[in-house]
Parts: structure tokens; sequence; C-alpha cells
């Protein structure tokens, strides 16, 4: 089960005195465990090296991770109630599939909910969230500058610049359930834009652009404007996502269609 480790931050190990024996209860608080096994194999889907449809057998994921079985069977557990592992009886435990239909949905569900956090947002943010939304489109601009050079070396460091941005803009909405909805569908809306940074090289000059209008609309409080930018981003955002699945499917065409 191949991953990249710097993607979870090289050091960053479980405490062995905390579980060093599979299925026993650990001497410090099991939260902990738990918590470190589901953020490691959470990361992992995310970032597309635990790729869709990959079985996830518990004895193997002991032996990559070093964390105890009973650990690793409630992060799993937290992980499909996250929508991002499926069961499916003596198989154990995969990786969701991805499909065009799924991120269809996943589209439409975050545009929904996105777009009214951030009208809300509008609504009631001070200038202490203006700054946070400045702060994180600065930090989010200098990546940019470099992910169309090297998508390879800095489409991580993108990603999480980007999911910055995106919550900094929200982050006055005052509806706890929404902002928390809403997460869920970013989460599931990453894993194909890292699949889609991974497997393919598309320039993204014009997502740059957008993020710079969907700034300057919400510090001047439009929200119709800043909504309507929004909305058209996460679909352009998906779009350059089907990228990963026609580069898929062109082979098949051709051998289909018996082509050399």
């Amino acid at each position: 089960m191949a991953r990249n480790r710097r993607s979870w931050g090289e050091g960053a190990k479980p405490d062995p005195a905390a579980e060093s024996v599979p299925g026993e209860a650990a001497p410090e608080s099991p939260k902990t465990v738990v918590e470190f096994a589901y953020d490691r194999m959470r990361s992992d889907i995310l970032c597309g090296n635990l790729r869709p449809e990959t079985k996830l057998r518990v004895d193997k994921l002991h032996e990559e991770y070093g964390i105890g079985i009973n650990s690793l069977r409630e992060a799993l557990a937290r992980l499909t109630m996250d929508g991002l592992v499926l069961t499916s009886g003596k198989r154990g435990f995969i990786v969701k599939p991805t499909s065009l239909s799924d991120l269809k949905d996943i589209t439409e569900m975050r545009q929904f909910l996105e777009c009214r956090a951030l009208a809300q947002a509008i609504e009631a943010g001070d200038l202490d969230w203006e700054g946070r939304v400045v702060a994180a489109y600065h930090k989010l601009s200098r990546v940019e500058e470099k992910l169309n050079d090297d998508q390879a070396r800095w489409g991580l460091e993108w990603e999480n610049r980007n999911r910055e941005f995106h919550s900094a803009l929200i982050s006055a909405c005052p509806s706890p359930w929404l902002l928390q909805f809403q997460r869920v569908m970013y989460n599931q809306s990453q894993r194909y834009r890292m699949l889609s940074l991974v497997e393919t090289s598309i320039p993204r000059d014009a997502t740059f652009r957008e993020h710079k209008l969907i700034l300057e609309a919400t510090l001047e409080r439009d929200a119709p404007r800043a909504t309507e930018l929004l909305a058209h981003h996460i679909v352009k955002g998906a779009q350059d996502s089907t990228a990963h699945f026609l580069a898929k499917d062109k082979p098949r065409r051709k051998a289909a269609q018996g082509v050399g």
C-alpha cells in the first residue's frame, strides 16, 4: 500500500507507550490513539495516497501505521460515517470509489451549502473576519505563483492553503450545522481535486483569478456577486477534476474503437 509519507508530515508517529500491543487497551487515553489513526488514514484518502477502492485490511494497516487493531477499527468506523470509507460484508473496509455522478452530486451540495454560508458570513462578519480572509488569500496566492510550474511539489501545499481560504471566507457564518455539513462536502470534493492534481497537469490560472474576484466581492460586502462567483468557482473546480476520469477512459475508448 504505497503512500507519500511527506504528506503526513515527517516524524509524526504514535506514542509507542500508548498502544504497544494490538488489541490491548492503551494505558493513555484511547481517544488520542484513535484520533491519530483517523487523521492519518483520512489524510491519505483525501490526498490520493490511499486510492479509491483500495481494500483496507486491518492487519495490513497495523503493519503500515504501527497502531493497534482496536483503534484502527474505531478510526475506520469514523471514516465510514464521513463517507470516505465503505463496508461490504466479508470484503471488510474499502476506500469509497469515485465516479462522475458522485462528483456531480458532491458539487451541487457543496455549491448550495458554501454559497449560503458565505452570504451569512458577509452579513455577520466583522473586521477580524476580514483580516482572516485577507491573510488566507495572501498565503494562497503565494503558493499559486508556484503551482503551475511544479504541481507534484506544490499540489498538497496549494490544497491546504485553498482549504484555509475557503474556510476563512465562511468563518463568520453563525450556523454551526451549516459549517459542519459544508466541511463534509469540502472533504469529498478535495479527494477528487487531489486525484486530478496527481494524475493530470491542468493550468489553473483561471482558478487563481477566481479567488481574487471572490476576495474582492467579499470585502466589498457584495453578497450576490460573491456567491455567484463562488458558485461558478466550485463548478469550475469540479470540471477540472473530470480530466482525471477522461484521462482514464481515453485508452478504453480507443481500444473499443480499434484505435492503436
